[in-house]
């Protein structure tokens, strides 16, 4: 393969390398972390644990994980951070905010990174690249816009929905990469040609980007085979910083990003797990000194394996993502926490019982939200206005659809949230 193929050169480094490169940055990250993170200090003095223990992957064993409803709490006792800001305050550059609400300080020097995962996509100088995240306070929008000018390509920052409006704009500028998520191009080549297009022959899209929600084999087979696009995915976790691994052109699994520190855990004990096995994934960013965030437990549940890719990227690869190991269930690239969305749906009284439940339709995250309503003569369509609103508001999603049944249907021992996707 050229040598131009890959980002940096952080992606081809022998083992020993790779495991100097992360000891030194996993040292430094934890010092600074205790030296100007409160809650970083807080955190190794109450469990007796000094930074200069904690040199290698393994040392981390030693600290516990930390998990979203953590961050969720520990914003709430200490604002607006939660004791892990590791920077002056005056040196944030960004804010971004995930749902909890969690705040996320951002140093823009900390991310060109990023662009390792588009150029492996095949973006570079001359493409003409759409971007259908969300530009507003969450962080997808505008880290990936800047991830694909990084490479060179020209980005537009197209945002999510009016998929009239996104076949126009393809169409007018020649759009030759889409970066969002599966389910969403699908909607908008569906679109395409309703209005009449024939997509493979009227649109000059040739690279597609996705996270945000698994790339379902059968939906890769039909962009690759039917519509000529080359899909890459990538897996990204907000509240560490951004993508945390990628695929390559040969799509067995996603790289390890070197910014991060990646363990695959027992979600119960944090032990670490070998090759193969199932586990939780567990991130510590060593990338910047803007968070003392040490540990993160992302939820996510895969495996990763040691093996050499033909690309001639050396780190591990994880080998895809199998469930949750917590109350969280992401939906259209957006966790929602059971507690958060309990703490709504508990506060009517006009309801009895109630479940969510997640499904698959038409290659889209759908919400359905299940109601036991103590009396069948409430005005239905302004109670689930309200309860919209007031969902929307706290787990930044929209229930899709209402369905009122009668009492007894939902289980008294239901889990809040039932996810019945199926990724075939």
């Amino acid at each position: 393969m050229a040598k131009d193929e890959y980002y940096d050169q952080l992606e081809t480094m022998t083992p020993d390398a790779r495991e100097r490169y992360h000891n030194k940055k996993l040292t430094e990250t934890v010092e600074n972390a205790y030296k100007n993170a409160p809650a970083a200090i807080e955190l190794l003095d109450r469990i007796g644990v000094n930074p200069s223990q904690i040199r290698t992957l393994k040392d981390l064993e030693k600290l516990p994980v930390t998990r979203k409803t953590d961050l969720i709490d520990m914003q709430k006792a200490s604002p607006p951070y939660g004791g892990l800001l590791a920077i002056p305050p005056q040196d944030v550059e960004r804010v971004f905010l995930s749902p909890g609400p969690v705040y996320e300080p951002i140093q823009h020097s900390g991310i060109q990174w990023f662009a390792k995962s588009f150029w492996a996509a095949g973006f570079r100088k001359g493409d003409v690249v759409i971007n259908t995240f969300t530009y507003h306070m969450s962080p997808a929008g505008i880290l990936f816009h800047e991830a694909i000018r990084d490479c060179g390509a020209t980005a537009i920052p197209m945002g999510t929905g009016h998929t009239a409006i996104q076949v126009k704009t393809m169409l007018d500028l020649g759009v030759t990469g889409f970066v969002g998520t599966p389910s969403f191009l699908m909607s908008v080549i569906k679109q395409a040609e309703d209005m009449g297009y024939d997509f493979k022959k009227d649109f000059v899209i040739k690279h597609a980007w996705f996270t945000g929600e698994m790339l379902a084999p059968s939906i890769r087979e039909t962009l690759e085979s039917d519509y000529g696009i080359d899909t890459r995915q990538a897996y990204a976790v907000t509240e560490p910083g951004g993508a945390i691994a990628y695929e390559c052109y040969c799509k067995n699994g996603m790289h390890f990003m070197d910014e991060y520190i990646l363990e695959i855990v027992d979600p119960e004990t944090g032990k670490q797990l070998p090759p193969g096995e199932t586990g939780e994934i567990v991130i510590t960013p060593i990338h910047n000194k803007t968070w003392g965030l040490i540990r993160f437990g992302t939820g996510d549940l895969s495996s990763y394996n040691t093996d050499a890719c033909p690309c001639g990227r050396t780190a591990h690869r994880l080998t895809g993502m199998v469930g949750r190991a917590s109350d969280a269930v992401k939906v259209r690239g957006m966790f929602v926490i059971a507690r958060q969305a309990e703490g709504v749906l508990s506060s009517f009284g006009e309801i009895t019982r109630y479940q969510l439940v997640v499904s698959r339709q038409q290659h889209r995250d759908k919400i359905t939200l299940l109601l036991e309503p103590k009396d069948t003569e409430i005005d239905k369509k302004k109670l689930c206005d309200v309860i919209n609103g007031r969902f929307q508001d706290t787990c930044r999603l929209k229930i899709d659809r209402f369905e009122f049944v009668a009492g007894g249907t939902v289980p008294e021992d239901r889990e809040v949230i039932d996810d019945q996707r199926t990724w075939e």
